[in-house]
C-alpha cells in the first residue's frame, strides 16, 4: 500500500482536500503559539507537518516550517509592535548575531538523516519544556534596554540561539525569549514581542538555505503562512490581555511539547537501531 499522501516524480507532497484543511489547522495552532508566548511554533510545526499533515520527507518539513514560521512570526511582530512590546535594538542585535549562527546550523542540519533528525529534534523539545517552565515566573523590568555593556551577552545568545534554531529548522523563539530575559532583564510580554524579530530572521535565513537545496514545499507553505496569520493576531491579543498570567499558559504549554516530544522519540528511536 503507498504511503499517505502521495508524492510526484520530483518528490513533492501532492495534496488533498483534507492535507488543505490539516495544514491551514496546523498553521494556525503555529501562529497562535507565536503570538501568545513567541515561541514554540516551529517545535510543532514540524511535528504536525511529519505525522499530521503526512510530509513523508524530515528535511521538507523542517525547511517549509522555517518558511512558513517565518511569515507567521513578521505577522505577530507588527501586532506586538502596536502594542509597544517591541524592543527593536534588542531585536537587530539578537538576529544580526542569530543569522550567522543559523546559516551555519542549517547547512550542517541537512547533512544529519532526516530520521535521526526528528529523534534529536525530539530531545530538544524536552529541553524547551523545561526552560520555558523555568522562566514563567521572571517579572523583569520594562525600561530595560541594549547597551554596550550588555551587548556581548545579547550578541552571544543570539549567536547559540541561531545555531540551534538553523540546525533543526526552528524559529528559536523558546530560546530567544528567556535568552532575551537573561541578557537584558526585559520582562516576558517584552521578551515574546522582541523575540518575534529574531524568529523572523532566522526562519527566513535557514528557509533560503533549504530552498536553494530543493527542501521547500511551496503551496503546503502558503497553507500553513494563511492559517498561521489568523493564529497569530489571536494569540498575541491574547497575550496582550494575559499579561503577567502568561507564565500559567507556559506550563499548559510546556506540557504539550512534552507530549509531542515522547511521540517523536517513540516513532525516530528505529534511526538509531542498528538491524
Amino acid at each position: 500500500m503507498a504511503r499517505w499522501p502521495a508524492t510526484d516524480r520530483t518528490g513533492a507532497v501532492i495534496l488533498e482536500p483534507l492535507q488543505y484543511l490539516l495544514g491551514i489547522l496546523s498553521g494556525s495552532l503555529v501562529g497562535f503559539s507565536l503570538g501568545l508566548v513567541g515561541g514554540g511554533g516551529s517545535i510543532l510545526a514540524v511535528p504536525l507537518m511529519v505525522y499530521l499533515v503526512g510530509v513523508p520527507n524530515a528535511h521538507v518539513a523542517i525547511g517549509t516550517s522555517a518558511l512558513a514560521v517565518a511569515a507567521n512570526a513578521a505577522t505577530g511582530l507588527v501586532q506586538h509592535a502596536r502594542a509597544h512590546h517591541v524592543k527593536w535594538r534588542c531585536g537587530g542585535m539578537f538576529a544580526a548575531a542569530g543569522v550567522i549562527g543559523a546559516l551555519a546550523g542549517s547547512t550542517f542540519g541537512k547533512m544529519v538523516d532526516g530520521e535521526k533528525l526528528l529523534f534529536l529534534f525530539a530531545l530538544v523539545m524536552l529541553l524547551v519544556g523545561v526552560l520555558m517552565l523555568k522562566g514563567r515566573g521572571n517579572p523583569g523590568n520594562p525600561g530595560a534596554e541594549c547597551n554596550r555593556e550588555k551587548a556581548p551577552k545579547v550578541l552571544g545568545y543570539g549567536f547559540g540561539s541561531g545555531l540551534f534554531s538553523g540546525f533543526f529548522g526552528i524559529g528559536g523563539g523558546f530560546l530567544i525569549v528567556p535568552g532575551l530575559v537573561a541578557s537584558t532583564g526585559m520582562p516576558i510580554l517584552f521578551a515574546v514581542g522582541t523575540s518575534l524579530v529574531a524568529v523572523t530572521a532566522f526562519g527566513l535565513t535557514t528557509a533560503a538555505n533549504y530552498a536553494f537545496s530543493g527542501l521547500v514545499d511551496w503551496p503546503l507553505a502558503i497553507l500553513f503562512i494563511v492559517g498561521g496569520a489568523v493564529g497569530s493576531f489571536a494569540g498575541t491579543r491574547l497575550a496582550s490581555r494575559l499579561g503577567a498570567q502568561t507564565g500559567r499558559l507556559t506550563v499548559v504549554f510546556a506540557t504539550l511539547i512534552f507530549a509531542v516530544a515522547a511521540y517523536m522519540l517513540w516513532r525516530s528511536a528505529g534511526a538509531f537501531v542498528e538491524i
